[in-house]
């Protein structure tokens, strides 16, 4: 009788166990992180115009965004030292749009704000390079 027992409460805690388990973890959002053509990047930009949780990031050197960039877009250098310092002082909850030249550096920087635990972020796929090329407005410094 105790070796049925035995059966019947490890059978139990077989069924039991997992749903317990299931029902003690939290769900978090999920986390967007994609690479959007240009005329995405640009919808996204006029339908955010008065979003202040949507932030546009040139990770571009200092002379490369002097030559032209999307308004209203903060520069973070990907190649300086303290791009990582930089980027982890931001909102991890906002809505990050981050492009570069070609879409190389922003690939890069795109990681390492997954890594960092960002949320919503969005590589605009070819970079500012592609964006001119459709005519696109850019700000000149």
């Amino acid at each position: 009788m105790s070796y049925t027992k035995a059966i019947i409460t490890a059978i139990l805690l077989m069924l039991i166990l997992p749903i317990a388990a299931t029902g003690c973890t939290t769900v978090d959002a999920p986390v967007i992180n994609e690479v959007v053509s240009t005329q995405t990047a640009y919808k996204m930009i006029q339908s955010n115009q008065d979003n202040p949780n949507f932030v546009i990031i040139d990770v571009r050197t200092q002379e490369e965004f002097n030559a032209g960039h999307i308004a209203k877009a903060s520069m973070v250098d990907y190649e300086s030292q303290d791009f990582n310092a930089k980027i982890s002082e931001l909102d991890r909850n906002k809505k990050y749009l981050v492009y570069c030249r070609t879409a190389r550096r922003s690939a890069l920087a795109v990681k390492v704000m997954k890594d960092l635990g960002f949320k919503e972020v969005y590589d605009m796929a070819k970079g500012i390079n592609q964006w001119k090329a459709e005519g696109l407005p850019i700000v000149v410094n």
